[in-house]
Parts: C-alpha cells; structure tokens; sequence
C-alpha cells in the first residue's frame, strides 16, 4: 500500500517537471542514436535470466547496457560512468529516463554483478546490435561484409611488471593474511624484514649492484619457502582455496627464467607473456585478442580474446566462425599479414590474401593495400575504448573487455554519421583541416 502511494506521489510530482525531449536538442549524436538502438532486443535476451517476484528487483535492462555503452564509448570506469550520469541529461536520455535524474542510478558494484551474470556471450549481443543499428542506417551493408580485415594485437592485464622479488614478496603477504583468516599461528610472518629486502633489492638493480640484489632476492624466496612449510605443517588438509594459493606458491619457488609456462600474477594467474617484436616494448603482459573489421570501413564485425599465446593462424577460423555468430554472413575474402601463413590452417571455404602476395588483379591487389586499415583501429581501441589496460577479472573478463570495446568503437562511427547530419559535410571538412585532432574524436 506504501509502495502504491509512493508510485502515486511520484507520478504526480512529474506532471510539473519538464521532459527530457523537450529540453535536448533532438539533432544531437547520442540523442539520434538512443532512437536507433533496438533497446526491445536486450530484453527479450536477458529478460530470461532475471526471475520475476523474487528477491530484490532487477535494475533496468536499458539502464545496465546504456551505462556499459557510454563507459567504453568515454573511456570511464565503473564509478566514472555513475558519477557521470548524473551531470549530462543527454546520458540519462540515452539510458532511459524522461526526467532529469539528481540521484544515482545504481551502484558501481552492480555492474559487476552484471557482467558475471550475462557472460561474454550476452556480451556479443551488444556488439551483435551496433551493427545491426548500422545496417538500418544504411550506412553497413552485407556486400561490404565479404570482404574483411583480420589483425591480432595485445590485451595488456593490470599488473605490475613481474620481478622474481616482488612475486616473492607478494606471495608471502597474501599467505600471511590467509593464514591470519583460519587462525593459524606462525612462527613468523616475516613481515618487517620482507618488506625491507624488497626495497634493498630494487635499490641495488637500481644501481647495477646484481650481486647484492641477487642476495636479497633470494632472501625474500626464502621467506616464502618458509611460510608455505609452516602452513602445509600446521594445516594438512587446507580448503580449496588455501590449496589454490599453495598450489601457486609452489609454482613461483621452482619457475625459472627459462620456462613457458611462469605465473606473473598472483591476483590475475591467467596473465601471458608476449612478444609481438615492438621496439619500445619487447614484452607485454596479457592475453592475444584478434580483431576482424570490414576491409571498406572499418566496422569492427568479431573480436574476441584467445588465451594460450596461439599461432596467429590458428586463430583465423575461429575469428571467422564469431563473425558469422554475429552478423550472420560469412566472408568471400580475407585480408591477413604474414603472421597467418600456413594454408593449412585457413577456412576452406574462404579466399585468405597475405600481405605481400604476388600475382594478384588490380582490384585485389587494392583490397590487399586497404589490410593495413586494420591497425588505425586497434590504435583507437586501445585508446579511446579501453582496451589498452584491462581491469576486468578473469579469463571472462579479458573476454567482455575486447567485446564492449568493438560495441564502443561501433558506436562512436555511428556517432559520426549522425554527427555529419547534424552539422553537414562542409562544415566536418572545414573543421578537420583547421583542426586535425577531432578526427581521433570521431573516428
């Protein structure tokens, strides 16, 4: 009966405030394109995992996938898309509302809890939905999906670059406070002087002291070695996650340099070492993502992040088999580098062109030039949509990441159509020539 009150009160209070429409300016990009976007299909594909009259109310379903939207269309974090929407009425629009919000929409952490519950599968319906957006605004069409670029590039995770002391150090503290939670009482924690070798070490590799830092380093593996004996003695029979963080401590006191398969984070264990041969940065810590986009445009069609550090060309039909999932289309040709070669392992049923191919037609050889087309956009993805740095958990995570990524760079090209409807032709190419920085902008 409260509730019904509460609803009534409300309803009656709206009748004296003014309406979003009639505030915005309808010609406005995020306005044009909160009217595009078939908000009806999310609910029919997630309504299913949500149980009605049970449990606290779900939040809305327009509302979670328009704040995931504009959090990687802005390049903002969880707690930056909540505080945000408060201040633009176009966002609250776009996620929704009629009325001007002066409260938060939900919580940050709802978000997460969001995103475990969907999956990277639920993910690539939004994907899914900025190119279907595109082709009701003809400006995609499934000619122009034939023909298709295909790229790999790396995820970087959030961590700190791995160092044999710092893991050391890092695992003793997190089986310390382990150990802390179940009351086992250690002989030591070796808290104080841990952290001291820690600092010693970095100050002599500072000073080309390998000596010393070696000294120290071995020091803080001592320390670790002897509190994962202390709790193996004390608790023979330690739980499942006791046993994962032991399982992980054996695995960094006996790694190597040498070895493939090394643990570089504790709190991310899925993190890989890779090297794509770049000058200015030998190695990077993450996973391998690959990119498809079309080959005219640029629409970013499949992306998806493949753990294991694959052969580039063993992840091309993969890539292709996503493509289809999504669009529904399976591309004629294939535009790839020389990281893709092997023939053995392309689709048989489709044309794949390597950079530097000889005997070519003079249209192909075209298609071929327009290959490279593909790092510009992985260059915006990194930048502009936050794929550079991942702090999303897990495997799954790294997952979701890369997908609203491409959902966000989609995004920002339909923004651009809209926003040459609003402005004109002229006046985007008078303003690109005085200004060359709003490209970036609105690619």
């Amino acid at each position: 009966m409260q509730a019904l009150d509460e609803t009534s009160q409300r309803s009656q209070e709206d009748l004296f405030r003014t309406r979003l429409t009639q505030i915005l300016n309808k010609k406005h990009p995020l306005f044009q394109l909160s009217q595009s976007i078939d908000w009806s299909v999310f609910e029919k594909g997630f309504g299913p995992l949500f149980v009605p009259h049970k449990g606290r109310p779900g939040l809305p379903i327009r509302l979670v996938v328009g704040l995931h939207y504009l959090k990687h269309l802005y390049d903002a974090s969880d707690e930056g898309v909540v505080e945000m929407f408060l201040e633009n009425p176009y966002w609250q629009y776009f996620c929704g509302f009629e009325y001007f919000q002066h409260e938060f929409p939900c919580d940050p952490t709802s978000l997460v809890k969001w995103r475990k519950r969907m999956g990277s599968e639920g993910m690539e319906m939004l994907l899914k939905e900025t190119l279907e957006t595109a082709r009701r605004e003809k400006v995609l069409s499934s000619t122009e999906m034939k023909r298709v670029n295909v790229d790999t590039t790396v995820q970087e995770k959030a961590i700190q670059f791995p160092t044999d002391s710092r893991l050391y150090h890092k695992m003793r503290k997190v089986l310390v406070k382990e150990a802390q939670e179940r009351a086992i009482e250690l002989r030591q924690s070796y808290n104080r002087v841990s952290k001291s070798s820690l600092l010693m070490q970095s100050r002599y590799a500072h000073a080309q002291q390998m000596k010393r830092a070696r000294k120290e380093t071995k020091k803080l593996k001592t320390y670790l070695g002897r509190v994962v004996r202390d709790v193996e003695r004390k608790l023979p029979v330690p739980d499942e996650p006791l046993n994962d963080l032991l399982a992980m401590a054996h695995r960094i006191l006996v790694q190597k340099r040498e070895d493939s398969d090394k643990l570089y984070s504790i709190h991310a264990p899925e993190t890989e070492c890779i090297s794509k041969g770049k000058a200015h940065k030998r190695y990077e810590f993450g996973c391998k993502v690959s990119v498809v986009t079309t080959s005219k445009k640029g629409w970013v069609v499949a992306i998806d992040a493949l753990h294991g550090n694959p052969y580039d060309g063993h992840t091309l039909k993969q890539s292709l088999h996503q493509m289809e999932q999504i669009t529904g289309l399976r591309p004629q040709q294939v535009f790839v580098d020389k990281g893709y070669r092997g023939s053995i392992h392309h689709p048989e049923d489709t044309q794949v062109f390597l950079s530097g191919r000889r005997g070519l037609t003079r249209s192909l050889k075209r298609w071929l030039k327009r290959r490279s087309a593909i790092e510009p956009v992985i260059g915006h993805l990194k930048l502009n949509h936050r794929m550079d740095r991942n702090y999303l958990l897990g495997r799954e995570g790294d997952k979701i990441n890369a997908i609203l990524a491409g959902s966000a760079f989609n995004l920002r090209k339909l923004m651009r159509v809209f926003f040459l409807f609003l402005f004109g032709w002229d006046f985007f190419e008078e303003k690109t020539l005085q200004t060359p920085l709003l490209l970036p902008v609105l690619a």
